[in-house]
């Protein structure tokens, strides 16, 4: 029988390197919200080569990239941000880790220029799991488990996935440098 893992807001979920879905192939997932019922997650290193302006016409000028937070929902915005304290109704996710808030707040203070693209991260989509979901993956061996850091959402890292695993370091370390392509190793 399996080890339960004690998965909750913050904690972030490594694609073992041989998951081809697309959706997920090569994510880091951020969870930003566990509950008995189900849990709810944003994919951090999936951009989709849009700017927040193209979504959503009256937001001011920002070049904010904007990513795949999953297959859920596709039709929806959602935000990290490290400026919590900026921004009412916001969820403390992780230490320098914020989810949602006021949103017109957030197109106030991007026009102001106090919101710099290196605080705030956009996602379509959102990645769910109902109840149990998520422990049957990570028991399958779908998912490898980290906490996590500000600087994984908030600074440019184009190879996330790779760092992500080196940072946690001993054998994911060596899975770190497994190649996209099998057929490369």
């Amino acid at each position: 029988m399996a080890t339960k893992i004690n998965i909750k807001p913050g904690t972030l979920l490594i694609a073992e390197p041989f998951l081809f879905d697309g959706a997920f192939k090569r994510s880091v997932v951020l969870i930003t919200e566990h509950r008995s019922d189900g849990s709810v997650g944003f994919v951090l290193n999936k951009p989709i080569k849009m700017n927040i302006q193209e979504l959503v016409a009256s937001f001011p000028d920002f070049e904010a990239e904007v990513f795949f937070g999953g297959p859920v929902a596709t039709d929806t915005i959602h935000y990290i941000h490290n400026v919590g304290d900026l921004i009412e109704n916001s969820t403390e996710i992780t230490r320098g880790v914020y989810w949602g808030g006021d949103f017109d707040k957030i197109k106030f203070l991007v026009s102001t220029k106090v919101i710099k693209p290196s605080n705030i991260k956009f996602f379509v989509g959102y990645s769910g799991w109902s109840e149990g979901q998520l422990q049957e993956e990570i028991d399958a061996g779908t998912w490898i488990l980290d906490e996590m850091y500000a600087n994984y959402a908030f600074k440019e890292n184009s190879n996330l996935w790779s760092a992500v695993l080196d940072n946690k370091g001993d054998i994911f370390t060596v899975i770190s440098k497994i190649p996209d392509h099998p057929a490369f190793n």
